[in-house]
């Protein structure tokens, strides 16, 4: 073979040599592209599964709240009708009719009470002496503070409260001493 020839099929195989790392360079180069779609997406993936889980966990936070609170609109209503039952109780009977007819108001009361006590409705409790706390009472008279009664202390209870597990419903109306 000749120089001319052994030189041209040099050059053939540099020309086959360099087409090759081309062809390998664009190949590479596809990878990194693909690899680094592959990671968008994974990061997308990702991301939408926290969304969904944080959708979830806050769903369920929301029907426990809505299970944990849902007597409550029913309870308020019959708030206003405890008290009346317990104002009724207050008065003084005569005969044995009155007692009776008494008798059967103080079970209805009891019934209500034991029902609203059930789905976690409960009494405030505030009595002459108790500390004064304004997140559970409503002071609506404030009254100068004595030995027998210091300041920040219920005087009188007005009113009775009720709250609803941690919620309060309707706060004690008291009198306060300060």
């Amino acid at each position: 073979m000749s120089e001319k020839e052994e030189f041209t099929e040099e050059v053939e195989e540099l020309k086959d040599l360099e087409t090759e790392a081309e062809e390998k360079a664009e190949a590479v180069s596809e990878i990194e592209k693909l690899t680094t779609e592959r990671d968008q997406f994974e990061d997308q993936f990702l991301r939408a599964r926290a969304e969904i889980a944080n959708i979830t966990n806050r769903n369920r936070n929301e029907r426990e709240q809505l299970q944990k609170y849902r007597s409550q609109d029913l309870a308020k209503k019959l708030l206003s009708s405890i008290d009346n039952l317990e104002r009724a109780l207050q008065t003084e009977v005569q005969d044995e009719q009155g007692a009776s007819l008494k008798k059967g108001v103080e079970m209805v009361l009891e019934g209500l009470l034991a029902a609203l006590k059930e789905e976690g409705v409960e009494e405030i409790p505030a009595a002459k002496g108790d500390a004064y706390d304004p997140n559970v009472h409503h002071g609506v008279q404030i009254v100068p503070a004595t030995e027998d009664l210091p300041a920040d202390t219920i005087v009188e209870v007005f009113q009775k409260g009720y709250r609803l597990h941690d919620r309060v419903l309707r706060p004690s109306m008291v009198i306060v001493a300060q």
